[in-house]
């Protein structure tokens, strides 16, 4: 468990994707199995289970300190797992060395539930404050150390020399502590065989989406790797983004929202399929084999992309006027045709030429603080437009500037606070937030009744005053625009 708070810690205060990298590769070979299984897990978000929820934790310190000093103390840490491991009062001193990661896992999994906070705070009293964060971020699935599925993947090809694509493949199909996978790599065991491991379905950043999107494996036989896209389709027709959004995060869709949201995969090229590797061949050939395995099929829930071959400029610029005419398609996707598939994002063989976005003024009007290395920022801020003399929130975005005004906005939430809820800051409405985006649609969820999809910080307006911010009706009257 030492090792392994040691590692998060020197995860969590660096930069640099290869020296995180480097880290990981080093804990590999020092860490046994399976404690170092339990770990990639940990970091790649495929635990399964809660040891404790966060409420848990919540109950637990306010019965060993003060309610008012924690909640001053939360406050300005803005993250509870930090708050919690530097304000345990309890120290107790034993030369008993901390139990290892894989034994604290199998203790907590296998304890009944009230016994969990005895359990936790005798670890707890145990530990330095670096070790019960690592432990109360283990314990609630909360980890968050700037290492994505995709670049752990990597890095565990590189440890062991193997090509990443290969792990990608196996990847749907193993489970933590991942022993047979670390056995592979250690060059003591063939490849794990996960043939009858059943069908998964994957973010671009890796991720294991598989139990949001049921509905969709369901429907799909297929021997092979496909690249697509998810959306929901209504009578046949691409439904809206924020429908979508319905569906994602989803953990345990109900079997009525499936039906009403039923979600497609479009089909734009292929990693393997029958068996065969395409991702060396070029795009010419991979989508020949493609547009071969669709033909004469049906698949419900599965559509082939349009294509499109341009000459010339021009031509390129009129498809792409064309295509965003349609109000839920962001643009065109450029592959030249001699492009290998390789991971990440090919300079120079693909190009995704969105839309030009559109641009509102909005105010800020509630700032929370963000995770990782910005836990001591308020650099989550939610904003909204005029109605009448009232703001409506109409968003949240938490990226579009640097690393100065970030320090900039800090300071001024700090000094114009009028109110909190929880660790929220109500601030006053003064600042405006110049917002780009991709589209914006109706949204029940919202107190405004909209929602925009991809918001991001493209100015910050200091000069400008909060009453000459945009209406919603502007913002509403964008949703016939496209």
């Amino acid at each position: 468990m030492d090792a392994f708070s040691q590692l998060l810690d020197q995860l969590y205060f660096t930069n640099s994707t290869k020296t995180k990298s480097a880290l990981i590769q080093a804990y590999l070979h020092a860490t046994p199995d399976p404690d170092r299984g339990w770990a990639i897990a940990a970091i790649a978000g495929t635990l399964t289970f809660d040891f404790f929820k966060r409420n848990t934790v919540k109950k637990l310190i306010l019965d060993h300190v003060d309610p008012t000093l924690f909640a001053l103390s939360y406050d300005y840490v803005g993250e509870m797992s930090e708050t919690v491991a530097h304000l345990w009062p309890h120290s107790i001193n034993s030369d008993e060395p901390l139990p290892s990661l894989h034994e604290i896992v199998m203790q907590f999994t296998h304890c009944k539930k009230p016994e969990v906070p005895t359990l936790l705070t005798r670890y707890l009293s145990r530990m330095y404050a670096s070790q019960r964060w690592a432990l109360l971020k283990l314990g609630t699935r909360g980890l968050r150390v700037g290492v994505s599925a995709r670049a752990l993947k990597q890095c565990l090809a590189e440890y062991g020399n193997v090509d990443v694509s290969d792990i990608e493949r196996i990847w749907h199909g193993l489970t933590p502590p991942y022993t047979d996978l670390m056995a592979w790599l250690d060059g003591h065991a063939p490849i794990p065989d996960v043939s009858d491991k059943g069908k998964a379905l994957y973010s671009r950043t890796g991720d294991d989406i598989s139990h949001s999107f049921g509905d969709l494996l369901d429907s799909v036989e297929l021997n092979g790797r496909l690249d697509g896209e998810l959306v929901v389709m209504l009578n046949s027709k691409v439904a809206p983004f924020n429908d979508l959004q319905q569906r994602l995060n989803k953990k345990k869709p109900s079997k009525r929202l499936m039906e009403m949201l039923p979600v497609h995969l479009i089909v734009y090229d292929a990693l393997t399929l029958d068996g065969n590797t395409l991702t060396s061949l070029p795009l010419s050939e991979r989508r020949k084999q493609l547009d071969a395995w669709f033909e004469g099929k049906r698949h419900p829930r599965l559509h082939l992309s349009e294509k499109f071959t341009v000459t010339n400029k021009d031509a390129c610029v009129q498809l792409r006027e064309h295509a965003i005419t349609h109000p839920h398609i962001e643009g065109l996707m450029l592959k030249r045709l001699d492009s290998v598939y390789v991971n990440g994002r090919p300079s120079g063989q693909w190009y995704k030429w969105k839309r030009d976005p559109y641009v509102v003024d909005a105010v800020i009007m509630y700032a929370q603080r963000g995770h990782g290395k910005r836990s001591s920022f308020y650099s989550d801020y939610t904003f909204g437009t005029w109605q009448g003399d009232t703001l409506l929130p109409i968003g949240k975005a938490y990226s579009g500037f640097t690393d100065e005004e970030l320090k900039k906005l800090d300071t001024w939430v700090r000094k114009n606070t009028v109110g909190h809820f929880g660790p929220v800051k109500e601030v006053k409405k003064a600042l405006v937030f110049e917002i780009a985006f991709d589209s914006v649609h109706e949204s029940k969820r919202h107190k405004s009744g909209l929602a925009l999809r991809f918001p991001r910080i493209h100015r910050i307006r200091w000069d400008k005053p909060a009453n000459e911010a945009d209406t919603l009706d502007t913002v509403r009257r964008l949703i016939t625009t496209r």
